[in-house]
């Protein structure tokens, strides 16, 4: 790849996972499936992504377990840990060129993005995205929220053909497995009929999701310096998500 993919997981409605996602895809692509990878994390002020690498290496240098890990992690696979960098969104697409220009060629830059269209200067940098994935809820606030905000894109960004937005993606997240499965075949009819096409691949609800590098040595599932662990994502469908995202992107 020339340039590198650039990937949003974007909603502007809070809660809906889109940090956490972006955190967990990034790590796979790059410590499992062995793509260079790089996290832009535009979501100023808080800069979540940037704030788990902090704690990451927070404990991983406090903690001999995680430390011997990540030593034979990084000899193993002769890498560093993806860069997270911080920026406001409208340096998102210079801050991601300037470090696709140092190094090892970069395969995928993800970027965590705040939840609003309602700025000149995000909407830019939606506009310099190759994709588009927004995680959605089976929540009538939320998927109000997140389908206005996916047709916006659609209407005036994607079918205008002025954008590098090559496509935009629903994403299930936070499934309930006891739901009625009803809801969701009226929320999915309701996207058909806007033009949002739907991921195959659907997130569960889970409390792995947030389960992090700590000092009880238990193991790691959302984390910038690990991948998940294996024994959790079985079940997960990460793996089945990274697969598709690749799928889509090869196209």
């Amino acid at each position: 790849m020339n340039k590198p993919i650039y990937v949003a997981f974007s909603t502007q409605k809070g809660g809906a996972g889109k940090t956490t996602i972006t955190a967990l895809v990034a790590s796979y692509l790059h410590y499992v499936k062995g793509y260079n990878v790089a996290v832009v994390d535009c979501d100023f002020p808080q800069y979540s992504i940037h704030d788990m690498r902090r704690r990451d290496m927070d404990t991983t240098m406090k903690d001999e377990h995680y430390k011997a890990m990540a030593y034979e992690q990084f000899k193993r696979l002769d890498k560093k840990a993806y860069p997270v960098l911080c920026c406001k969104p409208e340096d998102a697409a210079e801050t991601a060129a300037k470090q696709a220009g140092t190094g090892r060629p970069l395969d995928f830059v993800f970027f965590d993005l705040p939840g609003t269209i309602n700025n000149p200067n995000i909407v830019k940098a939606i506009a310099a995205m190759d994709y588009i994935i927004c995680p959605i809820i089976a929540d009538r606030v939320v998927m109000t929220s997140s389908m206005q905000f996916a047709t916006v894109i659609n209407e005036h960004m994607i079918s205008t053909g002025k954008t590098n937005i090559k496509g935009l993606y629903m994403l299930w997240n936070m499934v309930d497995g006891r739901e009625k499965t009803e809801i969701y075949s009226a929320y999915e009819k309701i996207c058909a009929e806007l033009a949002l096409p739907i991921l195959k691949t659907y997130l569960p609800d889970s409390k792995r999701f947030r389960k992090e590098a700590a000092s009880e040595r238990k193991v790691v599932f959302r984390s910038t310096l690990f991948p998940a662990d294996r024994t959790l994502v079985r079940g997960s469908n990460l793996d089945a998500l990274v697969d598709e995202i690749l799928t889509i992107v090869k196209q």
